[in-house]
């Protein structure tokens, strides 16, 4: 019933938009053969004419639902034409490179609706990604704003999607597959997020109903393409917490090019500002490099490199955490000693040859390897004690704790380190049809991991002078004072593992996708298969395992006068078990887990309108994951530890929409709202929440310019977010703990005063017209100073025997300036 209220909402707001807008727009940047942006370009189209600027850029309103020839023409260059033919409201992007020899016509008509929109995904500027204020900058802190995207953590690029976890989502860069870190527990040791939004050409993503060719995960697409450059050019950026380079190359013979970008980042200012007070200083670094050559137009070849280091060395000193209520306060009063020293080091590399056999058919062949050291290692001693807090304003101790209702003692131990080699060879056919609208595509992958692992945790905590033992060891009852414990004194946690783990796979897909009409609609139709063998070697060699997932689309756009696209998606989704999910609260391999699976349903529309005479689009869409065979976990902070069992079914429903435009003229701004209900019932004892069972969401991303002052730039990046559920003490039944934590909002926000925007103006030889961009901005994260909670420390109270859960608070409102340079 509830999955028929979500259909009948959407298919209900869908409909009941209305627009009679029969325009589109087309925009771009000309370029010459040399790969320098051309200014002062003419730009027809019948009765309408624009001129680019002196970025090369042009944008020019054209009749829609009809051929439309577009003319370029300059003083000293060929002309050029083109011809399109564009939906209403459509906003087309069309580059073009011009020349000096030759009268370029083109054959190929550009027409209809894009992909992105055909299959549902979104995409994201990487200008964007760039400008918009975050503690953790780049491609996650943009997905964050999105319905069906959660992620409560600002300093780490983790986020779950529709209900799945951090483990269930894709990304991609260049079509190769990359990883997350294994053994990384807390957002401030993760650092850099792997992809460089310096070297960025084009983010696409998919919250769920992708295609067949995508490889096996439970939630998400994420697909990144790096850029190609075509000139040299070169950006950096510099602020209080780090700094990056990037540089672009091109040979002579336009047949070799290469973008290399290096960034640092240093976390102390955000770090700083949480409630621990801490002396240490988190630093991340990392190089990549992509190198393009082009011998010929059938051949290419191209390498992506990328080495990182983080260095985590962490040593707490104090923390107060006040909660309870206004009545009754409480507060966690905690002293450290000891410290924690981490290290992450990535080496990856990967090389892609594409074979352009005919216009109809091309091959491409991936290789990659990806190596990973990781060391975890700390011993933290902290005293703490649990008291009443002080609320009398007018008293002398207002604000510190003066009774105190239980004092403990804790031990950390860990001695942590993983070594994983990861091999992907993968081949891709692409075959488009004489018709020109069907495509055909397959691929075979091979993979194997190698990883080798050593976990060795303890933790002893000492409550008002006894020791707690591990409850679920069977030892004597320990009723201390009155009676004197005979029993072996044991850590209260203790975990100790040694793993050698080879995992083989072998997987492939074929799909198949068509383009038509049914009656005076367009349609677009999409059908593929994928499936995926493999064999865990640990202890014992597991059992050999296969799966099959059928996946398919289906896009009508009616012949209305309104842009509306309607769009069915889903399939059965496997996720074969990474090693993550192989290793069990225990930490041995259990190398006979099973794949989880989902019965994945998407129905949604969007719908492209005029609104003050700019391009708005409004998204809607209402999905519903039936999941078996579910691997269960706790989730404590960004680290995941899985039970290694299939015992439970879940599932996740909800509804996204998402309205998204131009707020303000030449920039792309948007709002989003999301609802989510995810359950799951591990061995039929009923249905509680999941971990990031996030029931709503609203995000918006602004961005604005001050009229009398236009060359200040302002950016907004606000979330709120319902509360998660908080989590159970260790050894404890989630079934009794099904409290949440606070709702999550924060407020990000970024003004830049851009230096090169008047440059059109200025005479040539100025020396700012050096630069494309140079501008100096001010961020302030956490605008509104909100308290966000990412987890709960549980604490005993010795009378009562009662278990607190008090809150770990994130970063308070941090100010940061920056100073951005592009040539």
């Amino acid at each position: 019933m509830k999955t028929k209220h979500l259909l009948a909402a959407l298919l209900f707001i869908a409909v009941s938009i209305t627009s009679w807008a029969q325009t589109a727009r087309v925009k771009g940047v000309i370029m010459d053969e040399n790969g320098s942006l051309v200014s002062n370009v003419n730009v027809i189209a019948g009765t309408s004419v624009t001129t680019s600027d002196n970025t090369g850029f042009y944008m020019l309103t054209v009749p829609a639902n009809q051929e439309i020839t577009l003319q370029f023409t300059h003083v000293s260059l060929k002309k050029t034409t083109a011809t399109i033919n564009l939906e209403p409201n459509e906003d087309f992007e069309f580059n073009i490179v011009m020349n000096d020899t030759a009268e370029q016509m083109s054959e190929v008509v550009i027409t209809t609706t894009n992909r992105a929109r055909v299959q549902g995904i979104t995409t994201i500027e990487p200008e964007m990604i760039r400008r918009i204020p975050s503690a953790n900058p780049g491609v996650e802190n943009i997905l964050k704003t999105m319905a069906g995207v959660n992620m409560n953590n600002e300093l780490s690029t983790q986020y779950a999607v529709r209900g799945g976890n951090f483990d269930e989502n894709l990304v991609y860069v260049n079509e190769i597959e990359v990883y997350r870190p294994f053994l990384v527990r807390s957002g401030q040791q993760e650092g850099l997020s792997f992809t460089n939004t310096d070297l960025v050409q084009n983010v696409e993503f998919s919250a769920g109903g992708f295609q067949a060719k995508y490889g096996d995960k439970l939630s998400s697409v994420l697909d990144i393409t790096y850029r190609v450059p075509k000139r040299f050019g070169a950006s950096a950026e510099a602020s209080l917490l780090g700094g990056s380079v990037a540089v672009d190359v091109v040979s002579k013979n336009q047949k070799w090019s290469a973008i290399t970008g290096v960034r640092y980042r240093d976390n102390s200012l955000l770090v700083n500002s949480q409630e621990t007070e801490t002396n240490f200083r988190p630093t991340f670094a990392d190089v990549q490099t992509n190198i393009n050559y082009n011998p010929s137009t059938k051949w290419q070849f191209s390498f992506l490199g990328n080495i990182s280091q983080n260095k985590y060395n962490y040593k707490p000193l104090t923390r107060q955490t006040n909660f309870g209520t206004i009545d009754e306060p409480i507060a966690l009063v905690v002293y450290y000693e000891g410290q924690e020293v981490d290290k992450y080091e990535t080496y990856f590399g990967a090389v892609k040859t594409t074979f352009n056999l005919n216009e109809h058919t091309t091959f491409k062949l991936i290789g990659s390897a990806y190596h990973a050291t990781e060391q975890e290692y700390f011993d933290i001693f902290a005293g703490y004690f649990l008291g009443e807090v002080d609320s009398n304003f007018g008293s002398d101790t207002f604000g510190d704790v003066t009774y105190s209702r239980a004092i403990g003692t804790q031990l950390n131990h860990a001695r942590n380190n993983l070594d994983a080699m990861i091999y992907n060879a993968e081949i891709k056919g692409f075959h488009n049809l004489k018709d020109s609208n069907t495509q055909v595509e397959w691929g075979f992958k091979y993979a194997r991991e190698d990883i080798r692992d050593r976990l060795v945790e303890w933790e002893v905590i000492d409550s008002a002078g006894f020791s707690l033992n591990n409850p679920v060891l069977d030892l004597p009852v320990n009723d201390q004072p009155y009676n004197p414990y005979v029993g072996p004194l044991v850590p209260y946690q203790n975990v100790r593992a040694l793993n050698f783990t080879t995992v083989d796979r072998l997987s492939g897909y074929l799909q198949w996708s068509r383009k038509g009409h049914l009656g005076n609609s367009e349609i677009w139709m999409n059908a593929g298969v994928r499936a995926h063998n493999w064999t865990v070697s640990a202890t014992t060699v597991g059992k050999n395992q296969t799966t099959v997932s059928p996946r398919a689309q289906f896009a009508i756009k009616p012949k209305w006068q309104r842009d509306i696209m309607f769009r069915l998606s889903g399939g059965l989704y496997h996720q074969p078990p990474s090693y993550r999910e192989l290793r069990g609260a225990d930490g041995v391999v259990r190398p006979d887990v099973e794949a989880q699976q989902s019965v994945h349903v998407v129905l949604s529309s969007d719908y492209s309108f005029k609104m003050w005479n700019r391009p708005f689009k409004m998204t809607a869409e209402a999905y519903y994951k039936s999941l078996t065979n579910v691997n269960v976990y706790t989730l404590d902070n960004v680290r995941i530890r899985y039970a290694a069992d299939n015992n439970a079914v879940a599932y996740a429903q909800g509804l996204d929409f998402r309205l998204n435009g131009e707020f303000v003229p030449g920039t792309e701004s948007w709002v989003s709202f999301g609802y989510l209900q995810t359950e799951e019932n591990s061995d039929d004892r009923g249905f509680i929440a999941r971990p990031t069972d996030q029931r709503l969401k609203f995000g918006v991303l602004f961005q604005d310019y001050m009229p009398a002052i236009p060359n200040v730039k302002v950016y907004l990046n606000l979330v709120y977010n319902t509360g998660l559920p908080g989590g159970s003490p260790s050894y404890a039944d989630p079934y009794v703990y099904q409290s949440r934590l606070r709702d999550y909002r924060r407020a990000d926000a970024g003004f830049s005063y851009v230096l090169t925007e008047t440059n059109d103006k200025r005479p040539e030889g100025h020396w700012l017209k050096k630069f494309q961009d140079l501008s100096i901005g001010l961020e302030i994260f956490n605008l509104f100073n909100n308290q966000n909670a990412i987890t709960n420390t549980w604490v005993r109270d010795v009378y009562t025997k009662n278990q607190y859960g008090i809150p770990n608070y994130m970063t308070s409102r941090v100010f940061n300036v920056k100073l951005t340079a592009r040539l």
